[in-house]
Formats: C-alpha cells, sequence, structure tokens
C-alpha cells in the first residue's frame, strides 16, 4: 500500500528537516563566530552562551546543531569528553519539562513526574558531573519557553557553574530564537549573559537558496532527475520569504509528485503543482476580479511557458496579440502591456525578475510559481467563455 517508486529520490532523509550537511551553505561566517566564542570551552572548560537570532528557516537549528557536532568530534580527538543536548521548546514548554528532556538524555528510564526542578537540576549537575562533562545545551525556540514564564530556568541553567566541584566540568548555553528575548529576561537572568555573544541569521538570498536546493538534490536525488530551472524555479519561489526550509520541502514535494505521476524527472510544470499543493496565493476571485487584457496578459503568459520554467516579456507580449486576436479584441500598446505585467506581479499572478543576457542586455523573464500553467489556462479559458 505504502510502496513508492523510487525513480528520483535515493535518499528520502536528506529532504527532512532533521538532517543536518556536514556542510552548511552560506552559514560560513555563522560557524566562524560560534568557534570564537565557544573555543574556551574546549580549551580551558569555561562555560560560555550564544543567542542565536534570526527569521523561520534560516539555518539557526540546523548551525547549532552542526556546530555541537563539530565541537564534539574536535573534542574527542583531544580526549576531552563533551556532550550536547538539544531541547525543543516548542514541544517542552514548561520548566520542567525542558528539563526532563535534558536529564532523559542520560537516563531514559527517569519518572517524568514526583521532581521539583530544583531536585532535577541536581540530577542534571549530578550526570554532568559523574562524566567530568563540558555540556552544550541547545535551547531550540527558547522564545516560547520564556514567553510561558521559564525564565528561571534559563537564569538556573546560566548560573549552573557556579559551586561546581570539578573545574573542568561545565554546562554551556545556546539559545534559538525567531526573536531578541534578551528584553523578555528578568535583570538577574540578562546580568549572567554578554549581549555581544548574538550571532545573527538574515533571510536567505535566491542565489543562495539555489545553492540549497542544488546542493540537497545532489545529495538526495538520482543524477540526472531534475534540471537547473526547476531548481532556479523552487529557490524563486522560497526566495519570497528567505527560507531554506520551504525551498527544502518544495523540492520534496515536487520529487514524490513526479514519482507518483510515474514520471522520471522533476520539471517546472510540477514544481508549480506541488506549490500551489503547498501554499497557493491564486484564488479563483483574484482571477474573476481581473480585468479582461489582464486577463488576456495572464492567459498568454500561460499559453508560453507550457512545461518551461521561464518565458521572455518579448514572447509573452507576441503571445498577447495572438490572445487578444482570438477573443476580438484589439491588442494594447507595448507600454500598457508592460502596465499589465506590472499589475499581475503586484498581484502575486506572476513573478517577474531581470537578468542580464549574453549581449550586455537585460532581460526580464516571467514565472507562475503558484500553479500548473495547464491548470491556470484552464481556468483562465473558462472565465473568457463565460
Amino acid at each position: 500500500m505504502f510502496e513508492r517508486r523510487t525513480t528520483i529520490i535515493r535518499d528520502p532523509k536528506v529532504l527532512t528537516f532533521e538532517y543536518v550537511p556536514q556542510e552548511l551553505i552560506h552559514r560560513e561566517d555563522q560557524m566562524k563566530s560560534l568557534r570564537m566564542l565557544f573555543r574556551p570551552v574546549v580549551e580551558s572548560g569555561g562555560p560560555q552562551s550564544a543567542f542565536l537570532i534570526g527569521p523561520v528557516g534560516t539555518g539557526k537549528t540546523a548551525t547549532a546543531r552542526r556546530f555541537c557536532m563539530d565541537v564534539m568530534r574536535h573534542a574527542s580527538e583531544k580526549g576531552i569528553p563533551m556532550d550536547y543536548v538539544t531541547v525543543n521548546c516548542r514541544q517542552n514548554n514548561t520548566e520542567s519539562s525542558a528539563l526532563l528532556s535534558m536529564i532523559w538524555h542520560f537516563d531514559p528510564g527517569y519518572p517524568d513526574r514526583g521532581f521539583s526542578v530544583s531536585e532535577m537540576l541536581r540530577t542534571l549537575k549530578r550526570h554532568v558531573e559523574k562524566r567530568r562533562l563540558r555540556l552544550m545545551v541547545v535551547l531550540d525556540e527558547v522564545d516560547v519557553l520564556i514567553k510561558k514564564g521559564a525564565d528561571d530556568l534559563v537564569y538556573q541553567l546560566s548560573r549552573f557553574n557556579e559551586e561546581k566541584g570539578d573545574p573542568s566540568t561545565s554546562l554551556s548555553l545556546i539559545m534559538v530564537s525567531q526573536e531578541h528575548i534578551l528584553e523578555r529576561l528578568d535583570q538577574a537572568s540578562i546580568s549572567t549573559f554578554k549581549r555581544v555573544n548574538t550571532v545573527r541569521f538574515g533571510r536567505y538570498s535566491q542565489r543562495e537558496l539555489r545553492d540549497i536546493v542544488s546542493s540537497r538534490a545532489d545529495m538526495a536525488m538520482v543524477p540526472g532527475t531534475i534540471d537547473d530551472d526547476s531548481m532556479e524555479l523552487i529557490a524563486d519561489i522560497a526566495s519570497e520569504w528567505g527560507d531554506a526550509r520551504f525551498a527544502i520541502e518544495m523540492l520534496e514535494k515536487s520529487a514524490l509528485l513526479a514519482e507518483e505521476d510515474g514520471k522520471t524527472e522533476i520539471r517546472p510544470e510540477i514544481v508549480r503543482e506541488a506549490k500551489a499543493l503547498t501554499y497557493s496565493t491564486i484564488t479563483e476571485s483574484k482571477l474573476e476580479q481581473l480585468d479582461l487584457h489582464r486577463t488576456l496578459t495572464l492567459l498568454a503568459v500561460t499559453r508560453c511557458l507550457k512545461d518551461d520554467a521561464y518565458v521572455t516579456t518579448g514572447k509573452a507580449e507576441k503571445t498577447y496579440h495572438i490572445v487578444a486576436e482570438e477573443y476580438g479584441e484589439n491588442p494594447r500598446k507595448h507600454t500598457q502591456f508592460w502596465n499589465y505585467i506590472n499589475d499581475l506581479n503586484d498581484l502575486g499572478l506572476v513573478h517577474t525578475k531581470v537578468q542580464g543576457d549574453p549581449d550586455g542586455g537585460r532581460t526580464t523573464y516571467i514565472s507562475v510559481p503558484d500553479m500548473p500553467s495547464k491548470v491556470l489556462r484552464s481556468k483562465l479559458e473558462e472565465i473568457l467563455g463565460r
């Protein structure tokens, strides 16, 4: 029942959000900052803290996990006992559940009730000291935990290293958040952190997303099963939010749809279908509200695209003249056609981008990322027929 044809995807785990690549593309600067901040943890065992801040899908969690893995490998080569634990604070959004998640890393059989927060903190400390560890705790989506009033736990963890017996043991904190959470902490907690230890993550650019999609496709898919235009289109779609997670989701969804349809490669039309199923901004009401010539312009674009990712404005305009005459209308001049394209772009019905050409000029390309062109074409012809 659940058998899947594996004509395209050869390694599904690479397309999951949990997968952490050996090298994080376009997050080299953030990794360098973390290495600089946490060097004393490896060299002398002293504790450290860092804030990783940025929008969804900008690589914060993956960077934290990749960094911890790399530090553990480096420490192991030097014979230094080191470990890390990641706490998802959206799932564990109370002090006790967050602490349980840390303790279960060492003792999966520890009871899930019957102990106070202070008792659990002492238990965690015993595990760290027994193993003479330099422990790194990643509090992912820590803003959720703090909004629930658990800022005292952050304070307690930041003071974890006070009055310890073994100077080689320590607990370091990496806090991951979509927003700057220092202002949400009380003054006692704020006093334990260094504001300069903030590592910021900006949204990915279209070019960076293109590199990420290409890298994941190389690792996850059978060679030659996705073309450059399809990867470019996925990156264009995800660049609206600068979200690598969405780009990877689109890549996986496109591959699954292609396999389900019995295809052996991913083409732009499949990508548009994946976008329509995932998150489409094209609605029937938007199409119904278009006037005649904007509808004709959009129809011309869909007829040009077919299974291509992009069409030039020049080709679209020629097709618009043919479509207008087909429906008994006089086509408008170039300037008016250009205004139609800009209006459709503003409405989210098409996407335009300008690129250089081999002759040194600039060419505008049009795509319809939100819906398969044949589906949209059919809807538009139906509206025009009415």
